[in-house]
C-alpha cells in the first residue's frame, strides 16, 4: 500500500465537551485538544490520509494511540504482520496526546500490597515481573532513531502530602524491598526539599528507581513513525461506526469505505464509543483529568523551587496530583476534573488545579499559565488493565483499562495484543490476559451520581479525615 500520502491538515474545531458516555463517537477530523504536546511537538508525520475506498486488510487496529501504534510495531517487527491502523481524528487524538508525559513501574491504578490481597503473593510477583519487562520494552523503544520524546530518566517520587500517610508508604517500601526486590525507599521531608524539589506540602516520599519524563506528542509521532518505517498504514480522520462479524472476520464501516479484516483489535482507551462493538461497551468508566502549564519558569523561581528534578512526581491524594518541570523549565501539573463533558468547561475545574499547584509552590501564584486542556483517561471498573480476546471464536482483541498509567505499560499492551493476533499467547497467564474487563452494562452512566459523591468523599479524606 502507498506510503506517500500525506494528512490532509484541515480540521474541523476541537469539540471540548466530548464525552464517551454521551456522544455516539468522537466525530471525525477534529483538531487536537490544545495541549502543550501537541503545540510543541514540531510538525506531523506523515500518515496514510483518510479512507476513501474499501479494502480488504489482516488485521484492522482502531485507535492510533500508543497503544494501537505499539501492536502495529509488534505485529511487524515480530511477527511480519502489517497491520491498519484506523483512526477517527488525528494520530493519538485522544489520551496519548493529553497525558502528563510520565512513565512509572505500574499499570492500573492498584498498589502491589493489593494485587496480593486480590490475587495473591506468586501472581503478585509474576505481574511486577511484566511491568519490569515493560519498562524494558519501554526503554528500549524510547531509545529508537525514529522516537526523539525527550526522556528524563531518574526515578519517581510518591510524594506524601500529609503526615498520615507515612505509614502506609512506610509498609509500602519494605513490600516493595521484602516481597519483590525492588530497591525503592522512604525520603524525609528535608531529603525531598534538598535533592529534589522544595513542594511546600511534601513531608516525605517513596522513591522508585523506575521512572521516565517523556514528550507526550513526540512519543506518538515516534511511534507513528516506526510504525509506517516497519509497514504498518495509518488511516485518520476515518471514524469506525459500526464493527460487525462477517464470515470468519469483520466488517468496520467508514465514511469513506468498509474495511474487511481477518482480526480486529481495540485500542480506543478513554475514547471507546458505546456504539463501537458489544464487547467493549460500558467496559470503562471514563473519568475527565485536568492539565496545565505554566510560562517558564525564571532563574531566580527555579532556585526558589529547589527543582533539582524532571522525573515524575506524584502526590498521595486519592484524587491525586501528577507534576513535573519540564525540559523548558516550565512546570506541568495535572488532577481530577469534571465528571461529565458537558461541564468540562466550567471553570472551577480549572481553579482547583490551580488551587493545588499554588499549595504545593506558593511563588507560582503571580505566574502565567500558558496551556490548560483536559481528557478522558480510562478506568476500568477493577482497575486493573485488560489484554484480552473475549470471544475465543472471533478474532476480536482490545487492550486498554490503564486507569491514568499507560503512558509506559501501553508499549507493552500493544505488544501483548500483537502476540495474541499472531497466535503466540499461550504463555500469557496474569488475570490482566486470561479475564475480561467487568461490564456493568447500561449502569455505567448512572455510575457517575456514584462518582460525584465519591468525589466528595475523597476530598474529605484526601484534606481533613
Amino acid at each position: 500500500m502507498d506510503h506517500t500520502i500525506t494528512t490532509a491538515r484541515t480540521r474541523l474545531p476541537f469539540d471540548p465537551v466530548y464525552d464517551p458516555l454521551r456522544s455516539p463517537g468522537p466525530g471525525q477530523g477534529k483538531d487536537y485538544a490544545p495541549t502543550y504536546w501537541i503545540a510543541t511537538a514540531g510538525p506531523e508525520p506523515e500518515d496514510d490520509g483518510p479512507i476513501t475506498s474499501d479494502m480488504d486488510v489482516d488485521v484492522a487496529i482502531i485507535g492510533s494511540g500508543y497503544t494501537g501504534l505499539s501492536c502495529a510495531i509488534h505485529l511487524a517487527r515480530d511477527h511480519g504482520i502489517k497491520a491498519t491502523v484506523i483512526e477517527a481524528n488525528g494520530v493519538a487524538w485522544g489520551c496519548s496526546t493529553r497525558n502528563g508525559g510520565q512513565a512509572q513501574i505500574s499499570a492500573g491504578r492498584l498498589k502491589r500490597s493489593q494485587w496480593i490481597e486480590r490475587w495473591g503473593v506468586d501472581t503478585a510477583k509474576k505481574l511486577h515481573v511484566e511491568l519490569v519487562e515493560a519498562f524494558d520494552l519501554f526503554r528500549d523503544l524510547i531509545r529508537s532513531p525514529e522516537i526523539d520524546c525527550e526522556p528524563q530518566d531518574g526515578g519517581h517520587l510518591y510524594i506524601a502530602h500529609r503526615e498520615k500517610v507515612l505509614p502506609t508508604l512506610a509498609s509500602e517500601v519494605r513490600l516493595l524491598n521484602d516481597v519483590f526486590g525492588y530497591g525503592a525507599r522512604m525520603m524525609s521531608r528535608d531529603e525531598v526539599h534538598a535533592d529534589y524539589v522544595r513542594d511546600a506540602e511534601a513531608v516525605g516520599a517513596l522513591y522508585e528507581p523506575d521512572g521516565v519524563s517523556i514528550h507526550a506528542g513526540k512519543l506518538a509521532f515516534g511511534y507513528l513513525r516506526l510504525a509506517r518505517k516497519l509497514g504498518a498504514t495509518v488511516h485518520t480522520a476515518s471514524p469506525v461506526m459500526r464493527c460487525v462479524q462477517d464470515g470468519d472476520g469483520f466488517r468496520l464501516e467508514t465514511p469513506g469505505g468498509t474495511v474487511r479484516a481477518r482480526a480486529v483489535c481495540f485500542a480506543t482507551a478513554g475514547y471507546t464509543s458505546a456504539n463501537l462493538h458489544p464487547l467493549v461497551r460500558h467496559k470503562l468508566m471514563p473519568i475527565l483529568s485536568n492539565s496545565v502549564v505554566t510560562r517558564p519558569l525564571t532563574g531566580s523561581e527555579l532556585d526558589a523551587l529547589n527543582f533539582r528534578t524532571r522525573i515524575p512526581l506524584t502526590d498521595t491524594r486519592t484524587l491525586r496530583h501528577y507534576y513535573r518541570l519540564l525540559p523548558d523549565n516550565r512546570v506541568q501539573i495535572g488532577s481530577r476534573s469534571a465528571i461529565t463533558g458537558r461541564d468540562a468547561v466550567n471553570p472551577r475545574h480549572y481553579d482547583l488545579l490551580l488551587a493545588g499547584l499554588h499549595r504545593k509552590f506558593p511563588i507560582l501564584r503571580e505566574v502565567a499559565i500558558d496551556y490548560s486542556w483536559w481528557g478522558w483517561v480510562d478506568v476500568s471498573h477493577d482497575m486493573m488493565p485488560r489484554i484480552f480476546q473475549p470471544e475465543r471464536s472471533q478474532q476480536l482483541f482490545y487492550a486498554m483499562g490503564y486507569g491514568g498509567n499507560g503512558v509506559m505499560y501501553s508499549a507493552q499492551a500493544g505488544r501483548r495484543m500483537a502476540q495474541l493476533v499472531a497466535g503466540k499467547g499461550g504463555e500469557l497467564d496474569l488475570p490482566i490476559f486470561t479475564s475480561p474487563l467487568t461490564d456493568h452494562g447500561m449502569l455505567t452512566p448512572f455510575r457517575r451520581l456514584g462518582q460525584w459523591g465519591m468525589y466528595r468523599w475523597y476530598n474529605l479524606k484526601d484534606e481533613v479525615f
